[in-house]
């Protein structure tokens, strides 16, 4: 699982995301000072983006299920003397990125996620801070991103949450609203309480979400297999059928029995689809008084 996670500075936001299953901080941020210490995991404090990609790689993993980087913002300044270092076209005169520079960096992001995902086989959790931006009367929670990449993060990502307090509650949110974009997928939207840790309090939010994401997707397996038994069955009966059909007479012979195919997915748009092909290839009319095709070599 991809997700993202943001909130306002102090909110508890890597303590969530120590939570997932085996987690490996990565505390970009120098912030391990600020969680409770009965919660800290293992952690790497990466200096530049060299040693982030020489630290991950699988023979230092494999203790680790969850890469969790704290936070993207900082990955993402720490991409930026990379990126110019390999294109100087990336960077200005001042050192900052061109236009260019942020294009390389958002791929550079999204190839890094996919890395983590695909090749490492890890669950990737990343944090990002979020601030307020007026929007007429209304306020809005934006993620911390200078450029266009506060937009191509969201791209890898399987879910998306903005954490927040609702009176005395601290929430993450999984659906989109008025006051902040969130991405949920597999069943896991809305808004979810984050209970209160306690001492003695196992911190295991995300790694009970991220096992119900896991549910939800082999429901969902199993939902579709049947769903694609029935097309593929579909499929094969209306070929079968088109196959009967030579002439006027066999079409007329199988016009009901091919409408009465019953469809899964699209396979009522392919067969029509190819039907239509079929009676143009034989030179077939459909004469709707008649309820039947004419034409063809039989009928000049």
């Amino acid at each position: 699982i991809r997700m993202l996670i943001a909130g306002y500075p102090g909110i508890g936001k890597t303590t969530l995301g120590l939570s997932a299953p085996r987690p490996l901080h990565i505390d970009i941020d120098h912030g391990i000072e600020r969680i409770p210490p009965r919660h800290r995991k293992a952690y790497i404090q990466p200096q530049d983006y060299n040693e982030v990609l020489s630290d991950l790689i699988p023979a230092n993993l494999v203790d680790f299920d969850t890469l969790v980087f704290d936070t993207g913002g900082k990955l993402l300044d720490l991409m930026k003397p990379w990126a110019i270092k390999n294109d100087a076209k990336n960077g200005k005169r001042d050192g900052s990125l061109s236009l260019q520079g942020y294009g390389a960096v958002g791929r550079e992001f999204t190839r890094l996620m996919d890395y983590c995902f695909y090749e490492l086989d890890k669950n990737v959790v990343v944090l990002f801070h979020a601030v307020e931006e007026k929007d007429g009367d209304n306020t809005k929670l934006r993620l911390m991103i200078e450029g266009g990449t506060k937009n191509t993060v969201w791209i890898p990502m399987d879910l998306g949450g903005f954490v927040e307090m609702i009176g005395n509650d601290r929430t993450i949110g999984f659906s989109n609203c008025e006051r902040y974009f969130a991405k949920g997928t597999r069943g896991i939207s809305g808004i979810y309480p984050i209970p209160e840790l306690k001492s003695g309090d196992a911190n295991g939010f995300l790694a009970k979400l991220f096992a119900q994401y896991q549910k939800n997707i082999e429901r969902d397996a199993e939902e579709y297999a049947g769903i694609e038994e029935r097309y593929q069955s579909a499929m094969k009966l209306g070929n079968e059928i088109l196959d009967a059909v030579h002439d006027a007479d066999t079409a007329n012979l199988n016009m009901e029995k091919f409408k009465g195919i019953p469809h899964e997915l699209t396979s009522k748009q392919e067969l029509s689809a190819a039907w239509t092909r079929k009676m143009r290839q034989l030179g077939l009319t459909y004469v709707p008084d008649k309820n039947c095709y004419e034409g063809g070599s039989e009928n000049g």
